[in-house]
């Protein structure tokens, strides 16, 4: 009996399959803003900055800068490519520092070949996630409500999506900043936030508004708490309300923790 010949193509699958999986998407569950998962790399469009794009896949400004080699001020220009996902040598080189650091030796050998190699360079990728979380470089800021209002919509820590809560309010209600510090973002480039304003607060805290109707702060602003940043308005939502959002270390946390009673 005559055995028939395989298609020429099967022996491709192996390869094209490998080459897919180089290519397939970082699963990240809490951390995505808009998706239950997101590229390893990010192309910079006009009006992003570092924080906005790390505001969207859900990591730390400074994590993202270090995983590019981003110094302050953390200058980006459209068209570059961002990494927004953990590389792998990111944890082996924390691997590395962290075995120096029990054994005793000091950093002087950095240089050496094995700090460039070792059983440590084949860490898997679960294993090089986000840097160590760092010590608050000073205490909170004493928050105040950026609007006076009704919370029509609770905070939930747990599935995908904006993490915050919503105010509602009547169209062209001031928005005022709810502490004091520096505006990194100001612009309507995040998908489901319509026009949006992100502050820096210190080294550990930023707060964002959303759907206003128009910003009165611009990128680089110094602001103090109770200043009118922004119009309430319905840019990106359903109705008129805003949507604040104060995340600790790049992680979102509730805000009816942080701001007094009202």
């Amino acid at each position: 009996m005559r055995r028939r010949a395989l298609p020429f193509w099967l022996p491709l699958i192996p390869a094209l399959l490998g080459l897919l999986a180089g290519c397939a998407p970082v699963f990240t569950g809490d951390r995505t803003q808009q998706l239950y998962w997101h590229p390893r790399y990010h192309t910079v469009s006009e009006g992003d900055t570092l924080y906005s794009i790390a505001w969207r896949y859900g990591y730390e400004p400074q994590t993202v800068a270090e995983w590019n080699d981003i110094d302050p001020p953390y200058t980006i220009e459209a068209g570059e490519r961002i990494r927004v996902a953990p590389p792998a040598e990111f944890g082996a080189r924390e691997a590395r520092a962290g075995s120096r650091g029990e054994s005793g030796e000091s950093g002087g050998d950095a240089g050496s070949s094995d700090a460039d190699g070792g059983d440590a360079a084949a860490a898997p990728p679960e294993a090089s996630g986000a840097s160590k979380p760092r010590k608050p470089a000073g205490p909170p800021p004493e928050w105040a409500w950026p609007v006076e209002g009704e919370v029509v919509r609770e905070f939930r820590g747990d599935g995908n999506g904006k993490k915050g809560i919503g105010i509602a309010g009547e169209e062209g209600d001031p928005v005022r900043a709810s502490a004091g510090g520096r505006v990194v973002y100001a612009g309507s480039g995040l998908i489901g936030y319509g026009r949006l304003i992100i502050i820096k607060h210190g080294q550990d805290y930023l707060s964002a508004y959303a759907h206003n109707r128009r910003l009165l702060a611009d990128e680089g602003d110094r602001v103090e708490k109770g200043d009118e940043i922004a119009e309430m308005g319905d840019t990106g939502a359903d109705r008129v309300m805003l949507h604040f959002e104060i995340r600790e270390g790049g992680k979102p946390v509730d805000p009816g923790d942080h701001l007094p009673a009202q």
